[in-house]
């Protein structure tokens, strides 16, 4: 017998065809996602007050839900800020510029270097800790500086952001809203974030090479920042002067190698999920406290403080506009009963997987349809250039798809994590790549065109991947 719809349910698919029709309008979609939580919690409670209370209630959900995440990259932007400040940041890669002897060598370098870094730094601060120091660098070996954003745009806003495997919170967001273990969903995205990277990293290589050639590149550059001045510029700030220069040496080795040890011991000890990012974050907080000191001695304590609230101040302004629209997706899973109590029909698993029931029943879905779908869902949802906003839209939309078709929920869900954050974490919306764009002194429009079709040829061959594997 067929699961039974109630208004809940169709006023819930109502809103996410509406977020949705707003997205590929490239319009904000926060004020819906509270007006369909009102409507929600009209419907359940069916008092006004209980629905206001809903919308306040549900963002302390959402909350508590993200408050991992929001902390760890805001722990991360405070130390990676004492880091470049101190300039131990460019003591970390500068044995790395040796290796980029040419412009394919500087290309595959730079871009190695700033996904690795990305992974436990995020993106937006790696730009600054990688391209202060190696950008010069390439541009002086001859690769053009719109191609060294490319490079670490692509490894970095695409291949390390789209997995986020150390900081996990992309892949928090998605297994939420799914319903699945983080580390179920981690793992189904590796073979599809490798097929992307590979595809799109080659491709934007051998297009640039090309037209190089073909003597069509052009780079883009924005008026009064050239290759000379790129080439001579420095760290973004002069080091204080408390800090020697074999002291910077010293901690340029032994923080990376404190991230290493914080790899070794997930492994070892099966850490993952919260324990995982516990880790990390305890280990930034750690080095931003003893490097802070030592930087600015007698004035170490209020610069701590300073440094996380800078980080704060990134994290909730990245996070802020998630929560509202998180906590709308969050109830259509398990949130609803949490806030509402048992408001939905007798024998009901969650608004979402009762819509993908009830979708099983009336369309013919398959691997194929549910990857496709996925994807353009995805990439739909990045059109905002947040990347993060509408990843629980996918993750949502992914358990509704994998209970039509009874498989693949894993696969899905990252397919779509995966394909929301190439398009909207920082390859191809112009104002997603201003970091990247502003850091090489090229525009952003013309590194979003470069960028546009490797990233869709890699969506292409990802979804082709992902098709086989549901």
């Amino acid at each position: 017998m067929g699961i039974h719809l109630s208004a809940i349910h169709y006023v819930y698919l109502v809103f996410i065809v509406f977020i949705l029709a707003l997205l590929i309008r490239r319009r904000d979609t926060t004020m819906i996602c509270v007006a369909g939580i009102f409507a929600l919690g009209l419907l359940a409670t069916t008092t006004v007050t209980g629905s206001v209370s809903g919308i306040f209630n549900s963002f302390i959900y959402a909350t508590k839900e993200l408050m991992g995440t929001i902390m760890i990259i805001s722990i991360i932007v405070a130390m990676s800020r004492i880091l470049i400040i101190t300039g131990i940041n460019e003591t970390m890669v500068a044995p790395l510029t040796r290796f980029l002897r040419t412009p394919a060598m500087a290309y595959w370098g730079i871009g190695l270097i700033m996904m690795v870094t990305s992974f436990f730094f995020w993106p937006s601060p790696a730009v600054a800790l990688v391209g202060a120091v190696l950008l010069p660098v390439a541009v002086r070996v001859g690769l053009p500086a719109l191609g060294a954003a490319m490079a670490m745009n692509l490894f970095g806003h695409g291949i390390a952001l789209s997995g986020d495997y150390i900081i996990q919170g992309a892949p928090k967001l998605t297994a939420d809203a799914a319903g699945l273990p983080v580390s179920s969903v981690m793992q189904a995205s590796v073979p599809l974030v490798i097929v992307m990277g590979l595809v799109t990293t080659v491709t934007a290589f051998w297009m640039m090479r090309r037209d190089q050639k073909n003597g069509t590149w052009r780079d883009g550059l924005v008026t009064g920042k050239g290759p000379a001045d790129l080439a001579s510029s420095g760290p973004a700030e002069a080091a204080p002067v408390y800090m020697s220069a074999g002291l910077r040496k010293g901690l340029a080795v032994a923080i990376p190698l404190l991230f290493l040890l914080d790899v070794i011991c997930m492994f070892v000890l099966n850490l993952q999920g919260g324990d995982a990012t516990a880790l990390v974050g305890g280990t930034a907080v750690l080095i931003l406290i003893v490097t802070t000191l030592l930087a600015h001695r007698n004035q170490g304590l209020e610069k701590t403080t300073s440094y996380l609230i800078e980080g704060f101040v990134f994290g909730f302004k990245v996070f802020g506009p998630v929560i509202p629209i998180a906590a709308f997706f969050y109830l259509g899973d398990s949130a609803f009963t949490a806030l509402y109590g048992n408001a939905l029909p007798d024998g009901s698993h969650g608004i979402v997987n009762d819509l993908g029931v009830a979708l099983a029943e009336h369309v013919p879905l398959n691997g194929a349809v549910g990857a496709v779908t996925l994807t353009v869902i995805g990439a739909i949802t990045g059109l905002d250039g947040s990347g993060f906003s509408g990843i629980s839209l996918a993750g949502s939309i992914a358990q509704m798809f994998a209970a039509a078709i009874h498989s693949g929920a894993a696969t899905l869900t990252a397919l779509g994590q995966v394909a929301a954050i190439w398009v909207g974490g920082g390859t191809l919306i112009p104002w997603a790549l201003i970091p990247a764009a502003a850091i090489c002194g090229v525009s952003p429009f013309e590194l979003a065109r470069r960028n546009l079709k490797p990233v869709l040829l890699g969506l292409a061959a990802m979804t082709i991947t992902a098709i086989f594997l549901i």
